[in-house]
């Protein structure tokens, strides 16, 4: 358990210097222990909750966060989210459905930026953000993360708006579609299967409470977040190509 937890902490630490809860990579770290895999995504979006609302509350307070500009983009994803908690699916289609979605993130991460001050005009399209929305977070709800993963390229590559703003904007992503994710999964589970196996990983909330708090403050102070944003690229490409190792011996014993 205490490397789990050491794992988590510095997982949070590294994914909170830039934005973001991490429950894509507690996703992943928590299927190579191999843990049940029906209680990954509840608790990877209650390790997302207690990592990013610190971080929304702290763009609220800078006056980044413009819920006007915001909503588009959560009217559609937070019943999705809900509803791809809710949906049952096999360990083989979590498993894949994650680890593919890990591998594309990482490759992201990696892929060098453009310098480039042109902007897409699509996305000024009224059913751009609720159509684009509703995907992601459906597809966060269902493998438990928030989604700020997936989006946070996007609107980069579309120039929606400066750095800050859509670091906020990815912030109030996760946290609400980690809310509405975590409540689709905990009314597909039952209630004694959570709470009995819950207290065995425990220790992993104030862990990334801790990694939180300490990565949100280098990530201000300190840290270059070209350099994190590479070291999180290769360690979420490491982590993918893990679990699509895993997912293809599963295949294979189908």
């Amino acid at each position: 358990m205490l490397p789990l937890v050491f794992s988590f902490l510095v997982t949070a630490c590294v994914y909170a210097s830039v934005g973001f809860g991490g429950g894509s990579t507690y996703n992943a770290l928590l299927a190579l222990a191999e843990v049940d895999y029906k209680l990954l995504p509840v608790i990877a979006l209650l390790c997302n909750l207690i990592v990013v609302s610190g971080g929304t509350l702290r763009f609220a307070r800078s006056g980044h966060v413009d819920i006007k500009k915001i909503f588009p983009w959560i009217v559609t994803s937070v019943p999705a989210a809900w509803l791809g908690g809710y949906v049952e699916i096999s360990e083989f289609v979590f498993v894949g459905l994650l680890g593919v979605s890990l591998f594309i993130c990482g490759v992201r991460l990696l892929w060098p930026e453009k310098k480039t001050e042109k902007k897409i005009w699509i996305h000024e399209h009224r059913l751009f953000a609720p159509v684009i929305g509703a995907g992601l977070g459906g597809l966060a709800g269902m493998v438990g993360i928030g989604g700020g993963i997936f989006l946070a390229p996007i609107l980069h590559l579309l120039k929606w708006a400066e750095a800050k703003s859509i670091a906020a904007t990815c912030s109030v992503f996760i946290l609400v579609n980690s809310v509405a994710g975590l409540t689709g999964q905990m009314m597909k589970s039952t209630e004694t299967f959570v709470s009995q196996n819950m207290l065995d990983y425990i220790w992993l909330f104030p862990a990334v409470f801790v990694g939180g708090q300490i990565g949100s403050y280098l990530g201000a102070e300190y840290f270059e977040p070209k350099t994190v944003k590479k070291l999180t690229g290769l360690l979420t490409l490491y982590v993918a190509c893990r679990l699509l190792w895993r997912w293809t011996e599963m295949f294979f014993s189908i």
